[in-house]
């Protein structure tokens, strides 16, 4: 099983794709259970859901991942799980860790060594952890270079396109706009893309735009979004095995690469700013 809560689907998508590679040749098919953390029956949908289908077990993406409650129901019906998080949440066996900051670090690195000073940062939705480790990794990778970035330069998204456009439209209305933008994620980048070809900004000349996630629409794009590559597919495999190395007789914790470290892509849509 897959139970998520991720409002990019292209994240979803990908993510699942991963699970199947990772499931391909055991003889497990992959049921997806989509759902919403902020509605009531939340927790009861997911426990009846675990119930009917009487799962091998189940991947957890972000940000179902992070909720403690969603473990205890799995450990109550004796379903093993596998969370993929950007900090560490569990016992190794039962993790996938991202590693968000680190590759938050490494975009604020790029844009303060173009000479950025005016940056800001669109987050995703506070309850994803994710969020909160991106934001962490970018104000100290920023930090590593003597630049402060300024809370009045920082929005919160929904890691949606319509987010990133609206928040990037409150940025560059701004009497100093800033020079360059972090968004949260790709979908929000793109929308801060849009924002800018709006009102008649060249992107990098006049903005530079970095995203997170590198998903495939990134470089179709025009220019090409420099961004953050989180092999999202290579995680979906590697949780998957995890559980499938329970059937094999084989400890989950053991397995090779247990994290994943973020990188940089650089692309076409950062550069130094004018003047």
């Amino acid at each position: 099983g897959m139970i998520y809560d991720n409002p990019s689907p292209n994240y979803v998508v990908n993510m699942q794709q991963g699970v199947l590679d990772g499931v391909r040749g055991s003889g497990l098919e992959l049921v997806v259970h989509p759902c919403n953390r902020g509605a009531d029956s939340f927790l009861a949908d997911v426990q009846g859901f675990v119930v009917r289908q009487k799962l091998f077990g189940v991947v957890l993406p972000p940000s179902v991942s992070e909720d403690d409650r969603v473990i205890a129901i799995l450990k109550a019906a004796d379903c093993p799980y596998v969370r993929i998080a950007s900090v560490s949440l569990d016992e190794p066996a039962n993790m996938v860790v991202t590693n968000d900051s680190r590759g938050a670090a490494e975009a604020a690195r790029h844009l303060a060594e173009q000479g950025h000073r005016r940056v800001a940062f669109i987050s995703g939705p506070t309850t994803f952890r994710s969020s909160h480790e991106r934001g962490r990794g970018f104000r100290e990778g920023l930090a590593e270079h003597g630049v402060t970035l300024d809370e009045a330069y920082v929005r919160q998204g929904a890691y949606t396109f319509e987010s990133g456009v609206e928040a990037a439209e409150s940025l560059l209305a701004m009497p100093s706009p800033p020079t360059a933008i972090f968004a949260g994620n790709d979908e929000m980048a793109i929308g801060v893309m849009k924002a800018a070809r709006d009102k008649g900004l060249d992107v990098p000349g006049d903005l530079s735009i970095v995203g997170f996630d590198d998903l495939p629409m990134a470089s179709r794009v025009w220019p090409n979004l420099t961004t953050v590559r989180l092999p999202i597919r290579d995680m979906g495999r590697m949780a998957a095995e995890k559980l499938t190395a329970r059937s094999r007789g084989l400890d989950p914790a053991t397995l090779s690469q247990p994290e994943v470290i973020p990188s940089l892509v650089v692309r076409q849509s950062t550069a130094g700013p004018r003047g």
